[in-house]
């Protein structure tokens, strides 16, 4: 019995320190700010998605920002608006996982090209997290559009 209660703290001790670590980590804004056009595929880890908009770059980039930014746990760690990429830290709700989505706008003959890379920091698989919080993010942007 002595032996099992031991283990069984040695694992809450091991899990409570992969969740602080996961809450804590550092991010480096360097390793995530990358050009979504040239990003190998996330696989199960994420998600990469190309679409077009009427609306210019910037003013598409801007609409996207304030729908992001007024999503809970998210903020912008790299780029910005005039650059024509941003990257931002969204965190999961119960566990605050970080996930990482870089928005790279370019002109277009209709407006605008957009590429989007969402991927997760941790773990082999995203469970389809990341692909929902944009589907949600581009419906919110595409009531903005009309």
């Amino acid at each position: 019995m002595k032996i099992f209660l031991f283990i069984l703290a040695g694992l809450a001790v091991l899990f409570l320190g992969l969740a602080t670590y996961v809450r804590l980590a550092s991010v480096d804004p360097a390793l995530w700010h990358v050009d979504p056009e040239t990003a190998s595929d996330p696989g199960g880890r994420g998600v990469l998605i190309r679409q077009s908009s009427d609306l210019s770059p910037e003013a598409a980039l801007r609409a996207l920002d304030k729908i992001i930014l007024a999503t809970p746990r998210s903020r912008m760690i790299a780029g910005d608006v005039a650059s024509g990429m941003v990257t931002y830290e969204v965190r999961t709700k119960w566990k605050r996982y970080p996930d990482y989505a870089t928005f790279k706008a370019t002109p277009s003959d209709q407006g605008s090209d957009l590429v989007i890379l969402s991927r997760a920091r941790f773990g082999e698989s995203d469970f389809g997290v990341n692909a929902a919080r944009l589907d949600g993010w581009l419906e919110q942007f595409k009531a903005l559009e009309n």
